[in-house]
């Protein structure tokens, strides 16, 4: 599997070299946040607010007001928990174009409970006019900026960092998922790093004759995909979403919540953190802990289909990924 770089970091120096106003700000986490190569390319253009991110975003909104275009940067957690009053009136209430760029969400960081944010969509999706993005891969990383910067209001951008695996071709869509396989059996939807996780599991379940439709998620809020909503319609045994983040109040939810609004009659199960908080340790760890592996996903896929799958770790390991297109086009969906 192809693997890349310090792509976020990259991708904004070369991305903003046209757009003076584009400002970079951050908590004090420079190159954590891989900004520090924008601060070296553009100084005039970074600002360093210091560990105080509630002071952060309130700066960001007088910004956003004279029409700069902040991008800010800091760990997830410290970006909404800390600052949620400011990114509600300052920013939210104003509709200013202030872009959030949160690294490590989820488990993502072996910091423990004080350092991961495993409920931050489910506390922004709350936000009025505030935008969710999430990044899966480097081609979601290398093309999201284009598309926060189309949003005219507030993003929040769940992002990952330093080596990250390639497993797309084509650059993320606005509103639109990625559909990575067909199948009428069983439809998949998932988000962040547990995209990887399940495309490893699809590839071994294919093998063992079960179709399924599996679905890469960039767009929590707004969310409104019709592909998503008519395979889940057509299919077998319903869907199946897969998140690191809580089950409460993201993407699960967010399926549930139009599986309901569209009267669709399907049977969904959710894979994310079940209602607790995680262990500090290390993201393989975390994963086969809170089951938000590609061994834990064909458990529940055999629950769920009643059949007892071969598939040994051995098996999950021995999968090579290639970057894949969107099927949604060969569909015609």
């Amino acid at each position: 599997m192809e693997t890349q770089s310090k792509v976020y970091g990259r991708s904004l120096v070369e991305w903003a070299k046209d757009k003076p106003e584009v400002l970079v700000l951050s908590a004090d986490l420079t190159s954590s946040c891989e900004i520090d190569l924008f601060r070296d390319a553009y100084p005039d253009r970074f600002l360093n607010m210091g560990i105080a991110e509630q002071n952060m975003h309130s700066v960001a909104a007088g910004l956003a007001g004279e029409g700069f275009e902040p991008f800010l940067h800091t760990f997830a957690v410290f970006m909404y928990r800390r600052s949620l009053d400011q990114i509600m009136m300052s920013i939210a209430y104003m509709n200013r174009r202030v872009r959030m760029v949160g690294f490590l969400p989820g488990i993502l960081t072996p910091g423990g409970s004080t350092h991961q944010a495993t409920e931050d969509v489910a506390v922004l999706r709350a936000v009025p006019n505030l935008t969710i993005l999430e990044c899966g891969d480097a081609a979601d990383v290398a093309s999201v900026l284009p598309v926060a910067h189309a949003v005219d209001g507030p993003v929040y951008l769940r992002m990952i960092r330093a080596i990250i695996p390639k497993l797309f071709n084509e650059p993320m869509e606005f509103g639109k998922a990625r559909m990575l396989s067909p199948g009428d059996d069983l439809v998949l939807v998932t988000s962040g790093i547990c995209t990887e996780e399940a495309m490893r599991a699809t590839r071994a379940l294919a093998k063992e004759g079960l179709k399924m439709s599996h679905f890469h998620v960039s767009t929590l809020k707004p969310f409104d995909d019709p592909q998503v909503l008519q395979a889940i319609a057509k299919s077998k045994y319903g869907a199946v979403t897969m998140e690191n983040h809580s089950t409460i109040g993201g993407l699960g939810t967010i399926i549930a919540e139009k599986i309901a609004e569209y009267g669709i009659g399907k049977k969904l199960s959710k894979i994310g953190l079940n209602d607790t908080f995680a262990h500090g340790a290390t993201r393989p760890y975390l994963m086969k802990e809170y089951g938000l592996d590609a061994m834990a996903l064909v458990q529940r896929i055999g629950t769920i289909t009643g059949e007892l799958f071969s598939i040994s770790e051995g098996d999950i390991d021995a999968v090579v990924l290639e970057p894949v297109n969107n099927q949604a086009k060969a569909e015609g969906l």
